[in-house]
């Protein structure tokens, strides 16, 4: 049986734990090989030996994300090792706590840009730009709900991530429609993070405040990835793919909904 993404290869920022952890495996379980990014190189180290032993390729690169000279550096070594890059999956974030905004320093602001927004950009301007002198590619941007909602307690992560969905638009009209440039908003899901919650009082807010009243594991939401990156789609670009939980007349439901460029033209891989 063939395998949807046999011989691609798939770059993924913060791979190496959680949700990116989970795609990679997505990922190779489809035939992908992949390059796998993330600060600590021990933690990328161990998941590319994870993705070895599934029978495909994948090596381990170690990248501070905010960080542009080690982006084109890591972007020079993917394509040295591989000849290519088909998925670019920008996954990296980081959202740190603090306890009111005035204790919000300059050096902490621009750590989050730099992560969250900085980074993305310059990742999908040089990747892009290849995918688009090469035939085609497909770029998946993790957003949040906290860019289109208040985010208590972590407002310059949600201002970041809003920055990034106007990216994804930018990014698909110079792009497309040889490249698709797409973005997740995601809520909260259930990932190796979640285990330092406090899941009693989490289930409780969550059976009163999301409509499904839970919310998804970490391979729910990486299956909904490689969905959007697959080939044989249409042409989805330009928006975030919105994944709504409604509840009416005691009727849960979820209603998965993807805004199609009019950019119709055949595009992604060779």
């Amino acid at each position: 049986m063939d395998k949807e993404f046999e011989g691609k290869v798939v770059l993924i920022t913060g791979g190496s734990r959680g949700l990116g952890r989970a795609m990679a495996h997505g990922f190779a379980a489809q035939g992908a090989n992949l390059a796998i990014a993330s600060r600590s190189l021990e933690s990328c180290e161990s998941t590319a030996d994870d993705i070895r032993a599934l029978g495909v390729q994948a090596e381990a690169y170690s990248v501070h994300v905010g960080h542009w000279d080690e982006l084109d550096q890591l972007v020079e070594a993917v394509y040295d090792r591989f000849g290519q890059i088909d998925v670019l999956i920008n996954n990296a974030g980081m959202s740190p706590l603090y306890e009111s905004l005035d204790d919000v320093s300059e050096s902490l602001f621009d750590k989050v840009i730099g992560v969250n927004l900085k980074g993305p950009f310059r990742l999908m301007a040089n990747v892009g730009q290849r995918m688009q002198d090469s035939g085609g590619g497909s770029i998946i941007n993790v957003s949040s709900t906290a860019s289109v909602s208040a985010s208590p307690n972590s407002e310059p992560y949600g201002a970041a991530k809003a920055g990034l969905n106007a990216l994804t638009r930018s990014f698909a009209s110079a792009y497309g429609p040889a490249v698709r440039v797409n973005c997740i908003m995601a809520g909260p899901f259930l990932t190796d993070i979640s285990k330092a919650w406090d899941m009693e009082v989490f289930n409780q807010r969550a059976a009163a405040n999301i409509p499904m009243a839970s919310i998804e594991s970490v391979k729910t939401r990486a299956n909904r990835v490689t969905l959007l990156s697959s080939p044989i789609l249409p042409n989805p670009t330009k928006r975030p793919l919105t994944i709504r939980a409604t509840k009416a007349n005691g009727i849960r439901r979820v209603e998965l909904r993807m805004d199609i460029s009019s950019k119709s033209k055949k595009s992604g891989f060779k």
